[in-house]
């Protein structure tokens, strides 16, 4: 029954995705490679590896038997995601450019692409699950819950999810690793790919330099205290310790720096010291542009569980308000760094509910 549907796969290049359409490939779908290229600036730079991805990418391909195409999607890319990331760096927010860069390229313009080549469903190398139940789509974590990766999917909407598939979302990454190596496959040890989603790993204060004018300012304590200079409020982001340059200013404890405020009136970057700096907790936070997988905002004061950022360990919490547009949330216990820009994203034991960007937490 398989092989009359047409799956088009993003192959970057990377271990994942190539497992991922070699499965489908095994499981007897028509299966098409497309390998996507988003960023063109300093494309000759060491940072950028698109030339070599796109090697493996078609390399993968020819073993497995499967065709493969190349497509720009560079445009797309800095109109969508890439303008939107600089904004909210301008405006002293966190941005996170994987969340978007789903939402707009792998799963808008690459499934529009994809359509128009025949597919009936895309594929990608998430480890996420899908699943229907009673006629809507739900997003599930992954197997593997270091390899999770359903936060950065949680902005995906019941069309795009009903055709998606998450080959992986079942396996490990050891497992993964162990099929391609087993098939000949070029990349099976491979590094997994890190950095900026489509730019990649970089230095990431040069590399916004590029882009955004510095304005250098002063570093305050919450007290008023001037313990330094920042080079310009857009290079910092809350929690940042690594990089302030007041290392030597100590308190009798010895505890480290650590970015607790962005001053955008003053232009001041607020500094505390200790880890665990009331400055630095939140028992609740505010959140706008809300978007929830089902269609509809979970219930209010209902036990859920929630992450503010990738790989933080689920925290029980509840949906105290909500509309359309916006919603807020009380964590049981207080909240490291909650940034300005990141995302808060909702789970009911394995199913993403989805999330909406914060825009302030309260400290302690």
């Amino acid at each position: 029954m398989n092989k009359n549907k047409r799956v088009v796969v993003g192959m970057s290049g990377g271990v994942d995705s190539s497992v991922t359409a070699l499965l489908l490939k095994q499981q007897g779908f028509d299966v098409v490679g497309l390998f996507m290229k988003n960023w063109e600036d300093d494309d000759n730079s060491e940072y950028c590896s698109s030339r070599q991805d796109l090697l493996d990418a078609v390399s993968v391909a020819d073993t497995i038997g499967i065709p493969i195409e190349a497509v720009n999607f560079a445009k797309e890319y800095k109109d969508r995601v890439f303008s939107s990331f600089l904004r909210e760096y301008q405006a002293g927010r966190t941005p996170n450019p994987d969340i978007l860069c789903n939402a707009e390229i792998k799963f808008k313009a690459f499934l529009d692409h994809a359509i128009e080549l025949g597919a009936d469903t895309i594929a990608t190398g998430h480890y996420a699950q899908v699943r229907e139940v009673n006629g809507l789509f739900q997003l599930l974590k992954a197997a593997d819950g270091s390899k999770d990766q359903s936060y950065f999917l949680h902005r995906l909407n019941q069309t795009q999810l009903s055709r998606a598939m998450f080959p992986l979302g079942h396996l490990l990454k050891s497992e993964i690793r162990k099929i391609a190596e087993q098939h000949g496959l070029c990349n099976f040890a491979k590094k997994d790919s890190t950095g900026i989603c489509f730019i990649g790993e970089r230095p990431f204060r040069e590399f916004l330099s590029g882009y955004l004018p510095t304005q250098p300012g002063e570093m305050r304590t919450p007290e008023g205290k001037l313990v330094g200079r920042h080079i310009g409020l857009s290079f910092y982001t809350l929690g940042q310790r690594q990089g302030l340059g007041i290392g030597g200013e100590k308190n009798s404890s010895g505890e480290p720096w650590f970015v607790a405020e962005k001053d955008m009136k003053n232009n001041r970057l607020i500094v505390v010291q200790g880890h665990d700096h009331p400055a630095l907790l939140s028992h609740t936070l505010t959140a706008l542009d809300a978007h929830w997988i089902s269609g509809s905002a979970p219930e209010i004061n209902t036990p859920y569980a929630a992450k503010t950022r990738y790989r933080q360990a689920d925290a029980p919490c509840r949906l105290t308000h909500q509309t359309a547009a916006s919603c807020a949330i009380s964590f049981d216990q207080p909240q490291w760094a909650v940034t300005p820009g990141q995302s808060v994203v909702l789970y009911e034991d394995e199913v993403c509910l989805g999330g909406a960007i914060i825009e302030t937490g309260q400290p302690v």
